[in-house]
Formats: C-alpha cells, sequence, structure tokens
C-alpha cells in the first residue's frame, strides 16, 4: 500500500515537464542537483534550533531585556480549586451571573473572592513582558540574519537582476553551495516553529499559526523537490528582507521606546507595502506564471506552485490593508483626542499594532 502511494506521489508528470524526470537529476559531471532526500537533514538541524533558541532567550535576550529595563514580572497564582480549574478549562474563563451564583454555592465562595479567583486564573495564563521579548528578540535575530544569508547567496547571481535567467536550463538547474544552506537553514527554522508552537505565547490565531508554519514549510519543500531553487531563493529573500523590521519593533515597544517604535513599524509598513504588493505580484509571480510556459508546456507542479503563490498574495492584500491603517496614525501628525474638554496630542499606543501583527496568519 505505501510502495503503491509513493509511486503515485513521485510520478514524474506530476514533478516534471512532458519528456524529463528524475533520472535528468542525477549528478554527473561535478554537477550537483536538489533532490529529496536532502530534506531528512531538515530534522536534526530544527532540533539543534530548539536547543540554540532556548539558550539565546536565557542568556542574550534576558540581560537585553535588563538593559531596556524590562524586568521578569511576579504574578500572584489563583489559589487551588477543582472545581473552578475544572469550569475554567472545560466551560469558560469568563463565567457567566448565573454560573458564578452556581459556583459560589459550589464552592462556598463570595462572588467576589470567586471572581478574583478567574481574574488571577486569567492573568496566569497571560504570557509576561519578559517573555515575549524573548521571543520576539529570536526572530529578530533569525529574520535579520536569514536576510543577510539571502543577501550572500544572491548578491552576485544573474537571476536577482533579470528574473528570466531562474528558468534558463530548467529542470536541469545546479545546486549551489550557498542555495542549499539557505535552503535549509529557512526550512529547519520554521519546522522548528511548528515544535515550539505549543510552548509559544499563547494567541487567538493558534490554529492559523500552525496552518502558516504548514504552508511554509509546503512551499520550501516542494520548491527544492521540483527544483524551483532559484525562484525559491528570490521568495524567501523578499519575504525576510521586513521581517526583521517589526520583530525590532515589537521589542521597543516592549521596552517602553513608542516613538522608536512608531518610527520602525512606518519602515516595515513601507517595505512590506513595496515588497509584497508590487515587486511579489508583478515581477516575482509574472516570471512564475508567465515565463515557464514559453519553454515548456505547462503539468501539476506548475500548477500547484503557482497556487501557493496566489494563496500567499491573497494574505499578502489582506495583511497590508491592516498596515496601511495603523501605519496612517504614525505619521508626524499625531492623534488628537479630546480630554476634560481640552484638546491634547498624543501618539496612538503602540501595543494595538502588535495585536493585529503578533495575532497574524499570514504566510510572511
Amino acid at each position: 500500500m505505501l510502495e503503491w502511494l509513493s509511486d503515485i506521489f513521485w510520478q514524474e508528470r506530476l514533478w516534471f515537464p512532458e519528456g524529463l524526470g528524475w533520472a535528468d537529476l542525477e549528478d554527473r559531471d561535478g554537477r550537483v542537483y536538489a533532490k529529496a532526500r536532502d530534506l531528512w537533514v531538515v530534522l536534526p538541524v530544527a532540533l539543534l534550533f530548539l536547543v540554540i533558541r532556548q539558550i539565546f532567550e536565557r542568556t542574550v535576550a534576558t540581560y537585553l531585556a535588563s538593559l531596556l529595563g524590562i524586568k521578569e514580572s511576579v504574578r500572584r497564582k489563583a489559589a487551588h480549586n477543582p472545581t473552578l480549574e475544572s469550569y475554567y478549562n472545560h466551560t469558560s474563563k469568563y463565567p457567566t451571573q448565573s454560573s458564578v451564583e452556581k459556583l459560589c454555592k459550589q464552592t462556598g465562595c463570595s462572588e467576589r473572592q470567586l471572581q478574583r479567583w478567574f481574574r488571577r486564573r486569567r492573568n496566569q495564563d497571560r504570557p509576561n513582558l519578559m517573555k515575549k521579548f524573548r521571543e520576539a528578540s529570536w526572530r529578530f535575530l533569525f529574520y535579520l540574519l536569514a536576510f543577510i544569508s539571502g543577501v550572500v547567496a544572491l548578491i552576485d547571481k544573474p537571476w536577482l537582476y533579470d528574473l528570466e535567467e531562474m528558468w534558463k536550463g530548467f529542470p536541469t538547474l545546479t545546486l549551489l553551495p550557498s542555495q542549499y544552506w539557505y535552503y535549509m537553514f529557512e526550512l529547519s527554522f520554521y519546522t522548528s516553529l511548528l515544535f515550539s508552537v505549543a510552548t509559544d505565547v499563547k494567541r487567538k490565531d493558534f490554529k492559523e499559526q500552525i496552518i502558516h508554519h504548514v504552508a511554509t514549510i509546503t512551499l520550501i519543500s516542494f520548491s527544492w523537490c521540483m527544483n524551483y531553487i532559484r525562484a525559491g531563493t528570490l521568495i524567501m529573500f523578499l519575504h525576510d528582507s521586513s521581517d526583521y523590521l517589526l520583530e525590532s519593533a515589537k521589542m521597543f515597544n516592549y521596552a517602553g521606546w513608542r516613538k522608536t517604535c512608531n518610527y520602525i513599524f512606518i519602515v516595515f509598513a513601507a517595505f512590506f507595502i513595496i515588497t509584497r504588493l508590487f515587486i511579489f505580484p508583478f515581477r516575482i509571480m509574472y516570471c512564475t506564471w508567465v515565463y515557464p510556459v514559453t519553454l515548456y508546456p505547462p503539468f501539476f507542479g506548475y500548477y500547484f506552485f503557482n497556487s501557493l503563490l496566489l494563496v500567499l498574495q491573497c494574505l499578502h492584500i489582506f495583511w497590508a490593508v491592516l498596515i496601511i491603517r495603523m501605519a496612517l496614525r504614525f505619521l508626524p501628525r499625531n492623534v488628537r483626542v479630546c480630554v476634560c474638554g481640552r484638546e491634547k496630542e498624543r501618539s496612538l499606543c503602540a501595543n494595538k499594532i502588535y495585536y493585529f501583527f503578533s495575532h497574524r496568519a499570514s504566510v510572511v
């Protein structure tokens, strides 16, 4: 059964244009090609990422947080109460008035004591500022290193400047060492995020986060297997060019540096719009949709890869609308609000930005 499924999955007509197959990607004459079996290295590297992350967050990120004045907050724990704990976990974190009355009778607590217990219990589940800062620091470090890696891997490649070059010789495109490590670096990181999603800061988009990580891993893995390496490196590089700005803005937000946070966010918004709404659809997607069919007839892999890019672009548009709305409020003309009959100026609290963007499910 498994062998039959494997034969169907790896059919050459799904992965290659007509007349080409796996035999064309066998290493020969010193030329090395991408192979599906290369992806097994991702698992141990992803585990290594998890270990490095723990060391980084407990040492470097914690030290950096202390320099910025962020302290570990101590919250009072709710008293152990099996009845209330069961209601909290299985029914609701916010009991209705009728439920409060019933719980008071069951536990012998007053209404005020019950409300205090639920408030403290909810506070226990809320991630503290230090944990948020550590996660943002780790992601900032990765996205920055990923962007630098992309520059190193692509700066001397002709397809960075002439996108039609990415298809010359397809699918027998030689795999370069810089491309190999760039792919493994990115894929291992997103696999490690999938492993750690259960212990990371719990957000309202928990299910969407899992979908995001799975979609990203699928896109990177699929492009590797069908030897869309050049297109894949360009797409990853484009996304890495702005993500580190968002994470750095989060870090300054948690540290209370509001103005710095606001300015960085505006820069991030500009980079996001330029790369996701202009370069990605009108340059990258154009070269993956239009140019390949001038070289070979469409096949399943062509349609599947471009369908994933189309989904990605829809997410870009969705998040761009939210980003533009928030960025407009951070331009030099501050939001005016009326307080006690007098007009005062103040900047909109940066926390509202990150309520949206730390809960996003887009593949950015």
